[in-house]
């Protein structure tokens, strides 16, 4: 009898384990995960993956991650397209662009961010439909442009009827919008937080428009041969949204600054979007985005969204 129960005691155990191993319950141990390598851009998206870093919470899931910063979605798409990344932070277009160009990549859930239209403090409107004619600042074929492209139109105006000038690099763009040679711009957070605490006024942005274009990729090959890490990636980002949401930022607001390579001036401007746990793509956003590209004559193939879209980590 004694012996059935310890019998009985190890296979309630060895079952207890399997599920804890199957539902990511249990942290691998220090060196059984890969090292991954993420691309951040300067925007509130890379807040979660910094204070993740910097907190331990990548360390305490058993996973290194190696963040790697770039200041244009240019930059970006050329280190994640010559293997120098895993993942990185990106938006529903860039993922079509990956695939008409062959490479291999998919998006593995929604991000974070939040876009919005300012104008310099100089300019005198109030609404959209009073820019026509002026200079908007934008990256050409990215989120940036489809944001406000979605902007004018949601405003009466098409796209045609704004004069776009390419910046790519986030900061340059703020610097001109700032220094006032170019009436308005695009931009992401923490950058549009810190043109307003300056003097720059908001006239519209993707929480506006109820769009949420962001993204995060990965190559096919990582999210093949590096699962387990990116699951783990995925529970120290959740850890790290329950540390920003009841943290005052005066205990991280620095940290972000030297890590994440924002300009000192976010501090006492910053603000941050309600992160939300990360969840899969709203399937509408995704064919929206497919229409807008197609219009433009951007890519030739219609892309579905299992052709773009793996929501297994996040489900």
């Amino acid at each position: 009898m004694k012996k059935l129960v310890i019998l009985f005691l190890s296979i309630m155990l060895l079952t207890l384990g399997g599920c804890a191993n199957k539902q990511g319950g249990t942290t691998p141990k220090a060196g059984e995960l890969q090292t991954i390598t993420i691309g951040l851009m300067p925007d509130v998206d890379s807040i979660p993956f910094i204070i993740a870093q910097e907190k331990g919470f990548f360390k305490e899931e058993g996973v290194s991650v190696n963040l790697k910063s770039f200041k244009s979605a240019v930059d970006r798409d050329s280190a994640l397209q010559s293997g120098n990344l895993d993942g990185a932070i990106s938006d529903m277009l860039a993922e079509a662009f990956y695939k008409e160009g062959g490479f291999d990549t998919v998006i593995t859930s929604l991000s974070s961010g939040s876009y919005k239209l300012v104008i310099n403090k100089d300019v005198a409107a109030s609404s959209i439909p009073e820019l026509k004619g002026k200079d908007i600042a934008i990256s050409k074929n990215t989120i940036i442009e489809y944001v406000t492209d979605k902007m004018m139109v949601s405003s009466g105006l098409t796209p045609a009827d704004i004069n776009k000038v390419v910046i790519p690099q986030i900061p340059t763009r703020l610097e001109m919008l700032q220094n006032g040679k170019i009436a308005a711009a695009t931009l992401p957070e923490p950058m549009a937080s810190l043109a307003v605490h300056n003097g720059a006024k908001i006239l519209n942005s993707s929480d506006q428009l109820g769009i949420n274009p962001g993204v995060l990729v990965f190559t096919g090959k990582a999210a093949k041969d590096k699962e387990k890490e990116i699951a783990a990636m995925y529970r120290a980002y959740n850890k790290a949204i329950a540390y920003l949401a009841k943290e005052p930022m005066e205990n991280y607001i620095d940290l972000l600054i030297e890590k994440g390579g924002f300009p000192a001036g976010v501090k006492g401007a910053l603000v941050l979007p309600k992160y939300q746990k990360l969840a899969a793509p709203n399937e509408k956003d995704i064919a929206d985005c497919i229409a807008w590209l197609q219009e433009r004559q951007l890519i030739k193939k219609t892309y579905t969204y299992q052709d773009l879209v793996d929501a297994h980590f996040v489900r």
